[in-house]
């Protein structure tokens, strides 16, 4: 068991309180998505005019670089930490990849909820929806995994949540590309069109992340067990 000492726990708890801000942000973007959903209205149709759709998008995101901005000083600290500490926890190099991929999930995250306000977008497709609550799931999952990584005794039950979220990847690659295949058949607005692919490309690399973040764990898993 790790942990034993304030200093490997300091590790543990970055992982957790990171993991955390990644649960919140990914339901904030989720929440966003289906309001914008539930507005009437095609949902690659394009309207003039600022609206409810632009507020809550600007805000939403905003609270979402917050919550972001939170995550990045969890992640410097920890490589701080990282310099300070020659004896750590977990191999050095897995501490840091560990971190940094938890750092990209948020910050793709923080991405969409960015091109959703900037793009001024006034409703959301249902594969997006789909994509976001499947994002939800993984953060849930990784927040899990990472609560458990503090103790290999656990090793068989954060191993099923690794591969948990590599089965919630596959299920959002199929709707990535379904996503993409309904936006072009449809004949949309070429402006429309590169608006929400970019939308989907953040959302397939926020999960795309996490399946990294997966497989860092299950490394460490396989190490240490």
């Amino acid at each position: 068991m790790f942990g034993s000492s304030r200093k490997d726990a300091a590790f543990f708890s970055a992982f957790s309180s990171h993991a955390d801000r990644s649960v919140d942000a990914a339901k904030m973007l989720l929440d966003l998505i289906k309001r914008l959903a539930a507005i009437p209205g095609a949902p690659y149709v394009s309207e003039d005019g600022a609206g409810p759709a632009d507020e809550m998008a600007i805000s939403t995101a905003s609270r979402i670089k917050e919550v972001e901005s939170e995550g990045d000083r969890i992640t410097h600290d920890t490589i701080k930490r990282l310099r300070e500490n020659w004896i750590t926890p977990l191999d050095r190099t897995d501490i840091h990849d560990l971190i940094t991929c938890m750092d990209d999930v948020l910050d793709f995250i923080e991405e969409a909820a960015d091109r959703l306000a900037l793009f001024e977008v006034r409703t959301a497709p249902k594969e997006a929806s789909e994509l976001a609550e499947l994002l939800v799931r993984a953060c849930e999952a990784i927040g899990k995994a990472t609560g458990l990584l503090h103790d290999m005794k656990q090793a068989p039950a954060i191993l099923e949540l690794c591969v948990e979220v590599n089965r919630l990847e596959n299920a959002a690659d199929t709707v990535h590309r379904k996503a993409t295949a309904e936006l072009f058949r449809r004949g949309n607005e070429p402006l429309l069109v590169m608006k929400w692919r970019d939308i989907f490309e953040s959302l397939e690399s926020a999960m795309d992340s996490c399946e990294d973040v997966a497989n860092v764990v299950e490394g460490v898993v396989l190490e240490y067990a």
